[in-house]
C-alpha cells in the first residue's frame, strides 16, 4: 500500500484538512460527557432550569460544529479518494497498454478487469477512511481514558482492563477471517472470467443448448464467493456479542464500584454518568477499529495485485531507436518517417526480412516457430499456409513486434525492429487479424481508427476494395450507420470486410490479412484479391489463409509445418516438390 501512497501527495491539502477537522469533532465528542455531568450535578440537582438550557444550548453548539467538520472531512476524504482512484485507474490503464501481448496472456483479461474496477474501489475506500476514521478512532479511545483518569484515576482502572480485553478479542477475530478476504479477490477474478466468457460466448452457449450448464458453472463460483463471505461472517457475528458483552460488564461494574464512590463522596453521579458514555465512546471506537482491519486487509491484498501490474515490465521494449522523430499526423508520418528511413536503408534491402528466426510463447519449453528464414521484396504478395497450429499467426504476430524473437533478427529495410519505435514501425502495417473486432460508433468512425483525418473519399475508396460497399450503402444511414459493440449487428463475412477497409484506409506499406477472408464466400473473395491487386501495387500484401486456392498467385508461398518452414516458392514449383502444400491442395479439390 505505501507503494500506492505516492498519490496522495497530489492531495497534500484534503488528506491534511480531512483528518484536523475530524480530530476536532472528536475532541467536541469527548467535551460532551463533561458538560453531561455539570447538568446533572449542578442543573438538575438545584433545579436550576436556567442552567439546564444553557448546558443544553453548548451541547447542541458541540454538536452543530461536530457536524460541521464532520461535513468538512467527509468532502476532503471524498476528493482526494475520489482523485486517488481516478488517478490510479488512469495510470494502470496506460501501463496496461504498454505491457506487451505476453504480458496480457499472462495476466487474463478477467484479472486486469478485476484489478481495475474492484481492486481500485477497494483502495479509493480505504483512502477514504484513512482521512475520515483512522486519527479519530484511536484518538477517542485514547482520549476516553485519559479523561477518565481525570475524573477519577482509580475508577478509570476498569477502563485499562477493558481495552486490552477487547482489543484481544478484535486481534482474534481479525486474525481468523482476514485470510478469508484474500481468497475472496481470487474468487471474484473467477467470477469475472466466467461472466465474460458467458456473456461473449452467448450464442455459441445456446448453440449447443449449454445455458443449464452455464448457470450451474456461474452458480458454483457465486457461492464459493458467497460461501467465504458466510464464512466471515460467521466469525465476524462474535465481535459484537463478545466486544459489548465485555463493555456491558464494565458498565455494570462502573455503575457498582462508581456508586460506592458517590457514597464516599469522592465521586458524583454526573461524574458516573459521564465515565458509562466514555465507556460507550471506546466500544464504538473499538468497533470501528475492527472494522477499519477489514477495510484496510482487502485493501493490502488489492494493492499488492495493483503492484504486481505496475511492477511488471514489458518484454518487448523500445530502445536505440533510430526513427523516433513521428508525429501524430499520418502525412507527418508518411513524409518524416520515410524520408528518415530512406536515408539510413538500403533501397534495394528486402522490406521483411528474417534470419533463423526461432520463438517460444512465455511459459513454453518448445519453439512455436523454429529456424525460419525468408525475405520479402517491396510490392510483392505473399502467401503463408499450412495445418493448424503451424505457426501462421505467430510468424505474422512477429513482424510488428506484438512479441519478441528468441534466436534470430528481422529487419524492416535493413532495419532490425528494436531500432524502430513502436509507432514507427507499426504505421508501415495495416493488419487485419483473425478475430474480427468492431468497436462501437459508426461504420466512418471504426474506419478512422486506423486513420483519423481520413476523409469520406479515402473510406469509401477502401470499402470498395473491401467488397464492402454493397452492404455500407444499404444501411439506414450509410457510413453514418452505427455498429453495435464487437459489431454484434453484422454478419461475419460484414465485419471481415469492414475490418479489411479499416486497414486499407491508411494506406500501409505492409498489409496483413491474417485468414481474414474465412467468412466470405469464394466469388467474394476472388474479387476482394483482384482488387487488392489492381489498387494496390505498390504494396507488400501478406496473406495467411487455410484455401490454397486463395493464395496459389502468389509471388512467393510459404509451407508452415509444426513450426517449421517446410517450403517457399510458387504454386507449381512446391506442389511438385512439397508434400505437406500438395496434401493441402489436393484436400481442397471437389
Amino acid at each position: 500500500m505505501l507503494k500506492l501512497a505516492r498519490y496522495l501527495k497530489y492531495f497534500k491539502k484534503e488528506v491534511t484538512i480531512g483528518p484536523f477537522f475530524k480530530f476536532l469533532e472528536a475532541v467536541f465528542e469527548l467535551i460532551v460527557p463533561l458538560v453531561m455531568a455539570s447538568i446533572i450535578d449542578i442543573g438538575i440537582k438545584n433545579r436550576d432550569s436556567t442552567y439546564v438550557l444553557q448546558r443544553g444550548g453548548i451541547i447542541l453548539l458541540l454538536g452543530f460544529m461536530g457536524l460541521i467538520f464532520a461535513i468538512i472531512c467527509q468532502y476532503s476524504a471524498a476528493r482526494a479518494s475520489q482523485g486517488f482512484g481516478t488517478m490510479v485507474r488512469n495510470d494502470l490503464y496506460k501501463h496496461i497498454n504498454t505491457l506487451s501481448h505476453g504480458e496480457l496472456d499472462a495476466f487474463g483479461t478477467d484479472t486486469l478487469i478485476t484489478i481495475l474496477t474492484n481492486d481500485i474501489n477497494q483502495m479509493q475506500l480505504a483512502v477514504a477512511m484513512l482521512i475520515r476514521l483512522v486519527v479519530r478512532a484511536p484518538f477517542l479511545v485514547i482520549g476516553a481514558v485519559v479523561m477518565s483518569m481525570i475524573l477519577d484515576l482509580r475508577l478509570s482502572l476498569i477502563f485499562l482492563i477493558v481495552a486490552p480485553l477487547v482489543s484481544l478479542v478484535i486481534y482474534i477475530i481479525m486474525k481468523l477471517s482476514v485470510p478469508y478476504y484474500r481468497v475472496r479477490q481470487r474468487m471474484l477474478d473467477r467470477v469475472s472470467r466466467i461472466t465474460r466468457e458467458n456473456l461473449s460466448g452467448a450464442r455459441v452457449i445456446r448453440a449447443f443448448s449449454k445455458q443449464d450448464h452455464e448457470i450451474r458453472r456461474f452458480n458454483e463460483a457465486n457461492n464459493d464467493v458467497a460461501d467465504i463471505a458466510i464464512n466471515v461472517g460467521k466469525i465476524s457475528a462474535f465481535l459484537n456479542p463478545a466486544t459489548f458483552a465485555i463493555l456491558n460488564v464494565a458498565i455494570l461494574a462502573i455503575l457498582w464500584f462508581g456508586g460506592i464512590r458517590v457514597d464516599l463522596g469522592s465521586l458524583t453521579q454526573g461524574e458516573v454518568i459521564a465515565f458509562v458514555n466514555y465507556m460507550t465512546q471506546i466500544s464504538v471506537a473499538l468497533v470501528v477499529v475492527a472494522n477499519l482491519v477489514v477495510i484496510f486487509t482487502k485493501a493490502s491484498a488489492s494493492a499488492r495485485r495493483i503492484n504486481k501490474v505496475f511492477d511488471t515490465m514489458s518484454s518487448v521494449t523500445e530502445k536505440d531507436k533510430i526513427i523516433s522523430d513521428i508525429q501524430s499526423t499520418e502525412n507527418q508520418i508518411n513524409g518524416v518517417i520515410k524520408d528518415r528511413y530512406d536515408e539510413i536503408s538500403n533501397e534495394e534491402e528486402p522490406i521483411v526480412s528474417l534470419n533463423k528466426v526461432s520463438f517460444a510463447y512465455p511459459g513454453s519449453d518448445e519453439y512455436a516457430l523454429e529456424d525460419i528464414s525468408f525475405d520479402i521484396n517491396e510490392g510483392e504478395v505473399i502467401g503463408i499456409i499450412g495445418g493448424t497450429g503451424s505457426g501462421k499467426s505467430t510468424l505474422i504476430n512477429l513482424l510488428p513486434r506484438f512479441y519478441d524473437v528468441d534466436k534470430g533478427e528481422i529487419k524492416i529495410k535493413g532495419i532490425p525492429l528494436n531500432q524502430y519505435s513502436f509507432d514507427s514501425l507499426r504505421t508501415f502495417f495495416g493488419i487485419v487479424s483473425q478475430k474480427s473486432v468492431l468497436f462501437s460508433g459508426s461504420v466512418s468512425d471504426n474506419l478512422r481508427f486506423s486513420k483519423k483525418d481520413a476523409s469520406l473519399d479515402d473510406i469509401k475508396k477502401a470499402i470498395e476494395i473491401a467488397q464492402a460497399k454493397d452492404f455500407v450503402e444499404k444501411l439506414p444511414e450509410g457510413y453514418a450507420s452505427q455498429i453495435n459493440q464487437g459489431g454484434r449487428n453484422l454478419s461475419g463475412g460484414q465485419r471481415q470486410r469492414i475490418t479489411i477497409a479499416r486497414a486499407l484506409v491508411r494506406n500501409p506499406r505492409i498489409l496483413i490479412l491474417d485468414d481474414s477472408s474465412s467468412a466470405l464466400d469464394y466469388a467474394t473473395d476472388a474479387r476482394l484479391r483482384e482488387a487488392i491487386s489492381k489498387n494496390l501495387e505498390d504494396t507488400t500484401v501478406i496473406m495467411v489463409s487455410q484455401r490454397a486456392n486463395s493464395i496459389k498467385n502468389a509471388d512467393q508461398i510459404i509451407v508452415l509445418d509444426d513450426g517449421k518452414m517446410v517450403g517457399i516458392g510458387k504454386h507449381d514449383e512446391l506442389y511438385r516438390t512439397c508434400n505437406i502444400y500438395r496434401e493441402i491442395c489436393d484436400s481442397q479439390v471437389s
